[in-house]
């Protein structure tokens, strides 16, 4: 029995590292396979004799449609009802035991990635998290190497500007959503306020589809009180659960519903000097589909 052609055993082979590259452009797992479908494509159509090195041609094609992607979605943004926050991922512990990919897919990096320009995003992926060299992203963003480089100094600064303060450990991330998650249990604000920075800042994603806040709230004493208030009740109507998400450990709300338990929000947070900054709660239905298995990763 024949086995699979050398096209789709390469595109097996680098499947997971395609999608990390599209996901991290994009923030989105829905519009990376997608990506994948166009790349796949594209992929089948190519002569492999002409092909010197798979994985770098998959990773360009990959990076190209990645990049005309991130330009449609960013006009999708613009019409979007609320804050917009990145599809989260159930995510393996193998991912957690890579600091650094860990980190380049967390919720927080994710949001900084947001600020830079689609040329700015896809250079530094690929050179900050899987450390192509200027050459060969060059041939994926379709720019000379030097001003690849160029662009790649102002996003590196851009971001050491804007991303969480330190490597944060997944026991210091733990630690802070477990005293969370018993003050959003108990209604405790003076809890909820020992563990919140006094400048951090609450995003809530529902997409216009379901309840949530619709500009951001700023401030430990207002953040609590939406949290004693919000999740406090919708808690009590389901369970706070601990889970992998994106690489760090978050929170995710199970709901009961008539026809069972359902997943109705997933809380994951940005944690600088031991302080909550930063949480994020996603509960646009459309967003929350990946969330039954883990999804794997790859650098």
């Amino acid at each position: 029995m024949a086995g699979p052609d050398p096209a789709t055993e390469a595109f097996v082979a680098h499947r997971d590292l395609l999608f990390t590259v599209a996901y991290q452009m994009l923030g989105s797992a829905a519009d990376a396979e997608d990506v994948l479908q166009e790349t796949w494509l594209r992929w089948v159509g190519v002569d492999l004799a002409d092909v010197r090195d798979r994985r770098a041609y998959l990773v360009r094609i990959t990076t190209r449609q990645a990049l005309m992607r991130l330009r449609t979605l960013g006009r999708r943004k613009e019409s979007y009802v609320g804050p917009w926050l990145p599809e989260p991922l159930l995510t393996a512990p193998d991912v957690a035991d890579d600091v650094e990919l860990a980190d380049s897919v967390s919720m927080a990096m994710l949001l900084v990635l947001e600020t830079l320009t689609p040329a700015e995003r896809a250079v530094f992926v690929l050179r900050e998290v899987f450390d192509l060299a200027y050459d060969e992203i060059a041939e994926a963003v379709g720019k000379t190497p030097a001003t690849v480089r160029q662009i790649a100094h102002r996003a590196r600064s851009h971001v050491a500007a804007r991303r969480p303060r330190g490597t944060v450990s997944p026991a210091t991330t733990r630690d802070a959503l477990e005293a969370f998650r018993r003050a959003v249990a108990t209604g405790d604000l003076r809890e909820l306020l020992d563990i919140l920075a006094p400048d951090v800042v609450f995003l809530g994603d529902g997409g216009g589809v379901v309840r949530a806040v619709l500009a951001p709230v700023v401030g430990a004493r207002d953040v609590a009180r939406l949290l004693t208030a919000g999740l406090g009740n919708l808690a009590a109507a389901g369970s706070l659960r601990p889970a992998q998400v994106n690489g760090y450990p978050a929170l995710i709300l199970h709901r009961d519903t008539e026809t069972g338990t359902e997943i109705d929000t997933v809380v994951a947070v940005r944690v600088d000097d031991g302080l909550i900054t930063g949480l994020y709660a996603v509960r646009n239905p459309e967003k929350l589909s990946r969330l039954a298995r883990a999804t794997p990763l790859r650098r």
